[in-house]
């Protein structure tokens, strides 16, 4: 299962990551907390960690739902 690496990130001079916090990805998801944070555990959602606080940026998402689209369709 491919997972996000922030060290492998390099954004091209016009494009701008945008960092999620969990609760917008529980809305985005429309999962609870404790899915999110199990997705994030078990390195299926990547993150990254800013002091105490937990951000997801936007590819990690883009590339979860894409990874789990292809394996349901597979």
């Amino acid at each position: 299962m491919t997972t996000y690496a922030p060290a492998a990130f390099q954004p091209g001079p016009n494009t701008a990551e945008e960092l999620l916090t969990v609760p917008q990805v529980m809305a985005r998801l429309q999962l609870g907390r404790s899915a999110v944070y199990d997705l994030l555990r078990s390195r299926q959602l990547g993150s990254i960690t800013l002091g105490r606080s937990r951000r997801i940026p936007t590819r990690a998402l883009t590339d979860f739902i894409r990874t789990r689209l292809e394996q349901d369709a597979a």
